[in-house]
């Protein structure tokens, strides 16, 4: 007789094997998928929300639901916080964060390992601050029976993604530094810990030190040895209140909730989203192909292609790096093969993409926006003209070295009949700047609006007509927009949290007043700012410095006389500079890489036109008009 197996004589009955195995497989799923699923479901949500407000409002009228405005940006605020936070851990996994490494990579790769220890120290105890006491604050609310405005929801329950957030961060904080600890020599450790010790030992020398030379005294340092810069901004807010009493404690959870429960900050993530949706799909093909029927004849004409196509994407994306990443992918090896120098050809894409930061859309702007109070509106007015100007000016000086170099495309003539084919062919991508902008300035939206309209846009165009879009593709880009917004909004989350400070110290009027003691010409002192700029270009990330130097820089040009419109573009022309200056340079290592070239090729090949955008920032310095003129007709 034949001898039945144990699974036979049961059934399937599973053993505490495989259950065991089961949970593993559930635990593994979650630690790879769990922030991701929530960003995705999270960015669709908050995504269709805004477009039914949209829609309600003017599509139609006569099926309008009552205040449908008023709850719908209320939900979307809330969902917007908690991706946020939850891109926040996820970018601490991946180990995604704007920091300044060009000191720390000069050390040894032991003591390299030390610091990052001693710098894993500090971000975990911040994160059990920010659970801690964040906890105290959803008690607080829950007994006094706090509740929101449209929904009359316990607002217990949206601030209680500020520990939530903190707790995945300091799970990912954990599980990278076990991975780190299997690389990590005993004596690095003891080092890393010693560091941390030495590094907090001043704060109990500090009560009676200025507030401000120990706010300023712990962000430099930690600045330094390559912290987070968003975390740097916390954690030496942090370290001022133990050693100061400053503020109460209890004000860094609640700064981290009402610092971005705000509409307007919302449209960075939507037009980060839409330039990754747009920038890997036929669009960005039927923009480049357009722009080669424009200008591929000429001298250069497949880097003048470059310039242009910088520029249309420029309107869609919002983001320097992306755009160089969207353009050069395609043209820099096209450019190469067809006999450029490879360095020139590399530093073309790099420098026009910094127009990202200019054209509106802009990230930078919008931040700015926030940070100074400003119109954002006005401001992506404000960048129009010069961002044509420059690329024009770009365009002028690409096609004269082009000429000299005798580097030519394939085509010989402007052809009317194929250029008027491709423009057709690039109808729904030369519609993208046209709803944004005409949206805003049209009065039918909110530059949040457009942003969200224009993620819905490239999710649309993707999958229906040009259908290059899957679900997986889908999921992806969401991902990925989530954890690139989430750097930049723990960014501003942080800077709040610095500001309190900086504003209860006056250290805005202190400076403002330092620097106008050095002389009250106006030419001078903006001649100043412009250096002080360049130079925090050369070693900070633009948004960093933006929400770091708004505060302190903006009343001394108010002060001046200096409208502030016009003096964030300035502000965000200089940081564009920054983008192709190293060590920090973004642009420059985003192209480099793709080019496969040392960035001392790239940086030979970017000297001319890093003079041209020079030559521009002081026209757009000095020549208020050329900011403010389109301004105008908004008033």
């Amino acid at each position: 007789m034949k001898q039945e197996s144990i699974s036979e004589m049961h059934g399937n009955i599973p053993t505490p094997l495989s259950n065991t195995n089961g949970i593993k497989k559930v635990i593994k799923f979650l630690d790879q998928r769990f922030e991701e699923m929530l960003i995705v479901s999270g960015f669709i949500i908050f995504i269709v929300l805004i477009n039914f407000q949209v829609i309600n409002r003017y599509l139609l009228p006569f099926m309008e639901i009552a205040n449908v405005t008023t709850w719908t940006e209320e939900i979307s605020r809330y969902i917007f916080i908690a991706v946020s936070f939850l891109g926040a851990s996820l970018a601490i996994k991946k180990r995604e964060s704007i920091q300044v490494n060009a000191l720390v990579k000069r050390f040894p790769v032991s003591i390299q390992k030390s610091i990052n220890l001693a710098n894993t120290i500090f971000m975990l105890y911040f994160s059990y601050i920010m659970i801690r006491y964040g906890f105290e604050l959803i008690s607080f609310q829950v007994s006094t029976g706090q509740t929101s405005p449209a929904l009359g929801m316990q607002m217990a329950i949206p601030y209680s993604v500020v520990p939530i957030g903190f707790s995945l961060v300091i799970i990912r904080l954990i599980q990278n530094f076990n991975m780190d600890l299997k690389l990590l020599e005993i004596k690095d450790g003891v080092l890393g810990i010693l560091l941390a010790v030495i590094i907090i030992l001043p704060m109990a020398l500090s009560a009676k030190t200025a507030i401000a030379v120990v706010l300023f005294g712990y962000f430099i340092l930690f600045i330094m040895i390559g912290m987070p810069i968003a975390f740097t901004l916390g954690i030496s807010t942090l370290a001022t209140v133990l050693a100061t009493d400053a503020i109460p404690i209890d004000f860094l959870p609640q700064t981290a909730f009402t610092s971005i429960d705000n509409f307007p900050i919302m449209a960075v993530p939507f037009f980060i989203a839409a330039g990754i949706i747009m920038g890997g799909g036929n669009i960005i093909k039927r923009l480049l192909r357009l722009s080669d029927e424009l200008l591929g004849f000429l001298p250069g004409g497949l880097a003048l292609v470059a310039i242009v196509t910088c520029m249309f994407f420029a309107a869609i994306s919002g983001s320097g790096p992306a755009t160089v990443a969207a353009i050069g992918t395609l043209l820099i090896p096209a450019m190469i093969k067809q006999g450029y120098n490879a360095g020139f050809a590399t530093a073309v894409v790099a420098t026009a993409g910094s127009l990202g930061v200019i054209i509106p859309p802009s990230n930078p702007l919008v931040i700015y926006g926030i940070v100074g109070q400003q119109s954002i509106s006005k401001l992506f007015m404000s960048g129009i003209l010069p961002g044509i100007l420059t690329g024009l000016a770009l365009m002028l000086v690409t096609y004269i070295i082009s000429k000299k170099n005798g580097w030519r495309g394939d085509k010989t003539s402007f052809n009317l009949n194929s250029t008027w084919k491709a423009a057709w062919d690039a109808k729904l991508a030369l519609l993208v700047p046209v709803i944004i902008l005409g949206g805003i300035y049209g009065g039918f939206m909110t530059p949040t609006e457009a942003a969200a309209v224009s993620a819905a846009y490239g999710l649309i165009i993707g999958f229906f007509v040009y259908k290059d879009l899957t679900f997986k593709k889908m999921y992806d880009n969401l991902a990925n927009a989530g954890v690139t917004s989430s750097i930049i909004i723990l960014l501003i989350v942080m800077a709040s949290i610095f500001g309190r400070l900086i504003t209860l110290e006056g250290v805005a009027e202190t400076v403002a007043h330092f620097v106008l003691t050095i002389s009250d010409n106006k030419i001078i002192i903006l001649l100043l700012l412009n250096i002080l700029l360049l130079l925090v270009g050369l070693v900070m990330e633009a948004l960093a410095a933006i929400v770091i130097l708004t505060p302190i820089l903006l009343p001394i040009a108010v002060e001046l006389g200096v409208d502030p419109v016009h003096f964030g573009l300035i502000m965000v022309f200089n940081l564009a500079i920054g983008f192709i200056t190293p060590p920090v340079g973004v642009n420059l290592f985003v192209a480099a890489g793709i080019a496969k070239l040392e960035i001392e090729q790239v940086i030979k090949g970017v000297v001319p036109l890093l003079i041209t955008m020079l030559v521009l920032l002081g026209l757009i310095t000095y020549i208020p008009m050329i900011s403010l003129w389109l301004v105008g007709f908004l008033e």
